[in-house]
């Protein structure tokens, strides 16, 4: 199995920020696009052979284009660099059909929307698909100035502009929006969504310890290793695949996916650090230790999914590949 990729042409390259651009990809024969829900990201292949994660930032009813918006970080790990030096207006690039691990639940009553600098971008497709229904929400928009916010002309002056309030610490988190404040008081049917850096989505993670599971939602574009450490303990384990019966032994320093490629299966993957949920494959049995960013406390609990790049197992596992 492969992940289907579609060629699209960069029809625009915009500033949108300090450090910040967005890139638009159409379709280069004027073809529509596959649809995306709100929250979704697509994998772009970028021209130095790297392959990243972008979230999609424009209206999810809009078919014929793909906007994602990408922050410059020189001390990353080439991605955004690699975006922001090489991919140009006019280049054919290869992007992923959308994949989304961030969607809005349909069981909410009131949004709240949290944005940490660039994790605004799938923040704002959610806002405009929560304007759209009619529903309630409020976005809240931390950034450490108004130079570095993305979309904050769009967002200032559109008709929801009441619903979206900014909170600009110049580098100091103690002078911005007191999360902790704002995530005390919890509203049945409330939900939660936060997007950001590391540090961010710890202190609102923190901040929401007593929000009942299954209503916070987090996107990470980085690991945590807080969260990405599981039980610690890289024990030699085993997995039977229910295709064939077939038992793999999985070493303390591999992966379940280097040893079933190595074993000659397709499975598709793209980061390989368990934060876009391309490799996430059924379980049918078997006792997990999860270590990705995707999964949320529920599927956790549910036992039958589970990232095959980065989480491992214990005993044996049994998988539907």
């Amino acid at each position: 199995m492969t992940v289907e990729t579609l060629k699209l042409r960069v029809e625009k390259v915009i500033r949108e920020a300090e450090d910040i651009c967005s890139f638009e990809f159409r379709d280069p024969n004027g073809q529509g696009l596959p649809a995306f829900t709100a929250g979704a990201h697509i994998d772009v292949h970028l021209p130095g052979g790297l392959v990243r994660q972008f979230s999609l930032c424009n209206d999810p009813s809009e078919g014929n284009r793909y906007v994602v918006a990408v922050l410059n970080e020189p001390a990353g790990r080439g991605g955004s660099t690699d975006m922001h030096t090489n991919v140009k207006e006019g280049d054919l690039i290869e992007v992923s059909h959308p994949l989304n691990n961030f969607p809005l639940s349909d069981q909410a009553r009131r949004h709240i929307l949290l944005a940490g600098g660039i994790g605004a971008t799938p923040i704002l497709a959610m806002v405009r698909r929560l304007e759209a229904k009619g529903q309630d929400y409020h976005l809240h928009y931390c950034a450490r100035s108004q130079e570095k916010t993305a979309f904050h002309e769009i967002l200032s002056n559109a008709p929801f502009a009441d619903k979206v309030s900014f909170h600009f610490d110049g580098g100091d988190p103690s002078k911005g929006l007191d999360i902790r404040a704002q995530l005390r008081p919890y509203g049945l049917g409330d939900h939660l969504y936060c997007c950001g850096p590391t540090g961010f989505m710890g202190a609102v993670r923190d901040a929401a310890s007593h929000w009942p599971q299954g209503t916070v939602h987090f996107e990470y574009f980085s690991v945590d290793p807080e969260l990405a450490s599981g039980s610690g303990v890289d024990a030699a384990f085993e997995v039977e695949l229910e295709s064939d019966s077939s038992v793999h032994q999985i070493p303390a320093d591999k992966s379940i996916l280097d040893v079933l490629r190595s074993a000659g299966h397709d499975v598709p993957s793209a980061c390989e650090e368990g934060i876009c949920g391309t490799c996430i494959t059924e379980v049918v049995s078997g006792d997990l230790d999860h270590r990705d960013m995707v999964l949320d406390d529920d599927e956790r609990e549910a036992g039958d999914l589970m990232t095959i790049c980065c989480s491992r197992g214990r005993g044996r596992v049994v998988l539907k590949l």
